[in-house]
């Protein structure tokens, strides 16, 4: 067996489970494994523009009606992921995985507090709740 093993490391293994293995400890190996992966970099989309609200990610920079919109680091980055792609329904792991990192422990609540703050200082119409999945960033007309 430790034959096995260490073929199996030479050959580009990280790990090596033996059987019959636990599906607990399984799960955990594997979440442990994509903690350590690299996060792919984003791209940043240009400037967007929506009638009335504009945010440029390139310059952490965001106004409504002209006027410049005052927003922490991790609230400007969660209105550009949003609004990087409206009408798209972004879970509560995506967005913590995007915005936060899989590294980072979060409370439960991070994200609703940062929304709520969002739609404080953007208005409610914009960022909708998708009950049991997540958040969505609407166009107005």
């Amino acid at each position: 067996e430790d034959y096995s093993q260490v073929a199996g490391f030479e050959a580009g293994a990280d790990d090596y489970i033996t059987k019959p293995v636990k599906p607990k400890v399984l799960t955990s190996r594997l979440k442990a494994l994509l903690r350590r992966r690299p996060v792919p970099e984003q791209e940043v989309p240009s400037k967007m523009e929506f009638s009335d609200l504009i945010i440029d990610p390139e310059r952490y920079h965001a106004e409504i009606l002209g006027k410049v919109i005052e927003l922490p680091r991790k609230e400007f980055e969660l209105l550009s992921l949003l609004a990087s792609k409206p009408g798209k329904v972004f879970t509560r792991e995506e967005i913590m995985d995007r915005i936060w990192g899989t590294v980072v422990i979060v409370g439960g609540r991070t994200i609703d507090v940062h929304i709520r703050k969002l739609r404080e200082k953007i208005g409610d119409n914009r960022i909708k709740t998708v009950k049991g999945v997540g958040y969505k960033f609407e166009t107005i007309d």
